[in-house]
């Protein structure tokens, strides 16, 4: 060995040790948390883990950006092996993969080293151009870490440099084999009046340099934003934002345990170890702030600066740990008052935690598969059941839940008022009859008491009845199921309400819902099995696309004014639920469409109405209001008509289309086949 390697091994070793030391802190960091089993459906997450982490089909959503990024990832992928053969270079000098490689598959190897060092440094060049020129809004909003990404970008761009100019320098060596060095070949004339020595004193700087420089880029990471870089994977793998379970549904909560002394979060010990390895995890790229509808509307709350927040007070709090468990065990009065701090109030306020809509944009758009919404979650849970502290207009609405089973003050005599004259059986009168029906149309608090949504009650039934599906309605004893408290934070009320619910679908024997509002519809059927309610639960826009599909709703051919129709998506109709096409397809069905628009922004990147996570019973006081964002967009596809599938998005883009003086009629999907029913009346 001799004296370069020798120094090499010293700083390998020392290296290889600061990294252990930094990589067994984080790991001890995360057990400051609560356990959580996340193993749970290997087969679920190794295809997450190839398609999103590996294939970055997350990432790629964004098509020139998500290139750049996944071509650098892909390039590190394969120049990995690469860095392998430089690390036993530093102890063995003549080390290269040709004495393990047959040189069919060494020729390839070294191709492949050289073009994916151009692969990543282009794209790292134009990345840096976007950064520090173009510079887009998601990259400055919260002025989190910009220089920290152009200091990595350029050490990246380094390594690459460094790495090339090995390759030349090799190459120019007398006997040096070519094969498979295309861009070494394409380089070397510019090299061309450098000697032998002179490249080999270029190649060995570049060694050096490169070595150094990924040995400091390994350490450098545990400490930085640029952690994703080894901890992205892991997150991808353990995550369940993409399955298994069920997508979007809120972690049940045990009321009733003997040691529960705490209810959501206030501080990172409340969370799970995988809420915090979401914040090693971030890469603070923005796009869920960019997809966020009250970021894009001007309030406070930035779903990027909730994970950065509590990785910081992660960061803040085991550090003081650390130091005080150093010491003795006894704690400095600042030392104090930092563990004092929560994350909740310290570093997190109310203000951007009412400001959600829970439309799950933030969690879709995540390319490393972070939950944003469910820190969110628990933090509210913690205001709400610990504290009591909530917006003084949601009282109204908790109380109403509590005393009348519906977020509004209607008696429960009235909810099937709306099927007065229609015939509609209840399920007591079909089960003192001995019958069962096919389906509960379960109508909803919106379809029973709001008087617009309960014109989506009639039409959706008289379409049941043209069909000739025997349906029954649950009528007075249909209750809120508790979704609103849930997401408001109550899961008190949520349990009480949802628990009642199930006894009375499971006392009947319920074996299909069918509702039209996309709320009931997931809470229904993705949070109620954890209760003990299972049952198939279908939204009224792929019941009835089911039943034209069959040819069963008879339609009216003949008449009607072809239409140019906007299609507003539901967020916990598509996003919580990847319903996309029922409500297209059965439009098109419908209606002589000349052409069913899209907004600019549709389907998984649809903006939220503004109406979700509590929202419907409060103000916005600050910025733009988001369904007003939302209707414009809609109205500047130029449709003559605008479908909703979801009551709450009735009311919110029905106010917005009043707004803004235009009299573009807003119609749920059930209102439009209702009007083409062979048996309605038509001019």
């Amino acid at each position: 060995m001799g004296v370069q390697n020798a120094v090499f091994a010293v700083v390998l070793a020392g290296a290889l040790w600061m990294f252990a030391q930094q990589a067994q802190r984080l790991v001890r960091w995360l057990k400051l948390a609560k356990e959580e089993n996340r193993t749970d459906h290997p087969d679920v997450r190794t295809k997450n883990f190839l398609l999103i982490g590996l294939a970055q089909t997350k990432i790629l959503r964004d098509p020139l950006g998500g290139m750049m990024h996944a071509l650098v990832f892909w390039g590190f992928c394969v120049l990995g092996l690469g860095t392998i053969e430089i690390m036993i270079q530093g102890l063995y000098t003549p080390f290269t993969w040709n004495v393990i490689l047959p040189q069919f598959l060494y020729v390839p190897y070294v191709f492949s080293q050289e073009v994916f060092a151009v692969f990543v440094l282009l794209p790292v060049g134009w990345l840096l151009y976007r950064r520090l020129v173009i510079r887009p809004r998601r990259f400055t909003v919260d002025a989190v870490h910009s220089g920290e990404a152009v200091l990595i970008l350029s050490v990246i761009a380094g390594l690459m440099i460094t790495l090339l100019l090995l390759f030349v320098g090799e190459a120019k060596q007398p006997g040096a084999d070519h094969a498979g060095r295309v861009i070494t070949a394409l380089l070397l004339p510019v090299f061309g009046g450098m000697s032998a020595e002179s490249a080999h004193v270029m190649a060995r700087v570049a060694w050096w340099l490169h070595a150094l420089g990924i040995l400091w880029f390994l350490n450098h990471l545990p400490k930085s934003k640029h952690l994703h870089v080894l901890s992205s994977l892991i997150n991808v793998w353990f995550s369940n934002t993409s399955g298994p379970g069920r997508i979007g549904a809120m972690k049940p909560m045990d009321l009733e345990a003997e040691d529960a002394e705490q209810f959501g979060a206030s501080d990172i010990e409340h969370l799970t170890w995988k809420n915090l390895l979401d914040g090693y995890s971030c890469t603070e790229c923005g796009r869920c702030t960019a997809a966020c509808p009250a970021n894009i509307t001007g309030k406070v709350l930035s779903p990027r600066m909730i994970v950065v927040k509590t990785r910081a007070r992660l960061t803040e709090k085991a550090t003081v740990l650390d130091a005080v468990a150093a010491s003795g065990g006894t704690a400095t009065e600042e030392q104090t008052a930092v563990l004092d701090r929560k994350l909740l109030d310290g570093w997190i306020t109310e203000e951007e935690l009412w400001a959600c809509t829970s439309c799950r944009a933030c969690v879709q758009e995540c390319p490393v598969s972070i939950d944003q919404l469910e820190i969110i979650n628990e933090l509210r849970r913690d205001l709400v059941l610990m504290e009591s502290r909530f917006p003084e207009e949601l009282q109204p609405a908790l109380t109403s839940l509590e005393r009348n089973g519906s977020p509004w003050a209607f008696s429960a005599a009235e909810r099937d008022k709306w099927a007065e004259g229609m015939e509609i059986p209840t399920m007591a009168e079909m089960a003192a009859a001995g019958e069962q029906p096919d389906i509960l149309f379960w109508v909803g608090c919106m379809g029973s008491f709001d008087d617009r949504a309960k014109k989506i009650t009639v039409a959706f039934a008289r379409i049941l009845q043209a069909a000739d599906v025997k349906f029954a309605i649950l009528g007075q004893e249909e209750t809120c199921h508790g979704d609103p408290a849930r997401r408001m934070g109550n899961e008190y009320l949520y349990q009480m309400l949802a628990k009642g619910v199930i006894e009375t679908l499971n006392g009947y024997q319920v074996k299909t819902v069918v509702t039209f509002c996309p709320h009931c519809f997931h809470q229904m059927g993705k949070e109620f099995p954890d209760l003990g309610g299972h049952y198939e639960v279908i939204h009224h826009t792929e019941y009835i696309e089911r039943l034209l599909a069959d040819g069963r709703v008879p339609l009216d051919t003949e008449h009607g004014q072809r239409l140019k129709v906007a299609y507003h998506d539901s967020c916990y109709l598509g996003r919580y639920n990847d319903v996309y096409d029922a409500p297209r397809t059965t439009l098109k069905r419908a209606l002589p469409v000349v052409e069913l628009v899209e907004p600019a922004r549709t389907k998984s990147r649809g903006l939220c109405c503004g109406a979700g996570g509590g929202r419907m019973w409060m103000e916005e006081t600050s910025g733009k209001r988001v369904n007003v964002e939302r209707t414009e967009e809609l109205l500047a596809t130029g449709a003559d008509q605008i479908a909703v599938a979801c009551p709450f998005c009735m009311t919110m883009i029905t106010d917005g289309v009043t707004g803004a003086g235009k009299e573009v009629p807003v119609l749920d999907i059930a209102e439009v086949v209702a009007g083409r029913l062979a048996t309605a009346d038509v001019g």
